[in-house]
């Protein structure tokens, strides 16, 4: 059995030349809001991880069935869909504050956002906030 390849690593893309090349001008003008508030909530500098997440930190999993790597402790992309947030809701209890956010939409541990002037900002930046302190480096 061969072992699993993690394909979205840590790259030295820069971060800036990401977000200014995405074409849609909503979610380009969200990822900068999104950079900044990450950033605020962080204390650390971004990184592109694989072509097109912007991700804060980095932290090691590892799996029950043996497979394990290396992710972006938080982070976002500016997808034509909608925004994706990573690993803002891969902890429990956070229903009261995803109830006030707005409209938006979640997966494991992602949460998809169409524009920013749909959520609540200030539950936004509360969850960010949960995430980074609860997911650990």
């Amino acid at each position: 059995m061969s072992k699993y390849e993690v394909k979205t690593k840590q790259t030295e893309t820069d971060v800036m030349t990401f977000l200014k090349s995405v074409e849609h001008p909503q979610r380009k003008a969200d990822g900068l809001v999104l950079l900044e508030m990450m950033r605020e909530v962080s204390g650390v500098e971004p990184a592109m991880w694989g072509s097109s997440i912007v991700g804060f930190g980095s932290m090691h999993y590892k799996y029950e069935s043996g497979q394990e790597g290396d992710c972006a402790r938080m982070g976002f992309s500016p997808r034509k869909t909608n925004l994706s947030l990573y690993v803002l809701n891969s902890y429990l209890g956070e229903e009261p504050l995803l109830s006030k956010l707005g409209k938006h939409k979640t997966g494991v541990s992602c949460l998809y956002i169409n524009k920013l002037a749909d959520v609540d900002p200030s539950i936004l930046k509360e969850l960010i906030q949960k995430a980074w302190t609860m997911n650990p480096a």
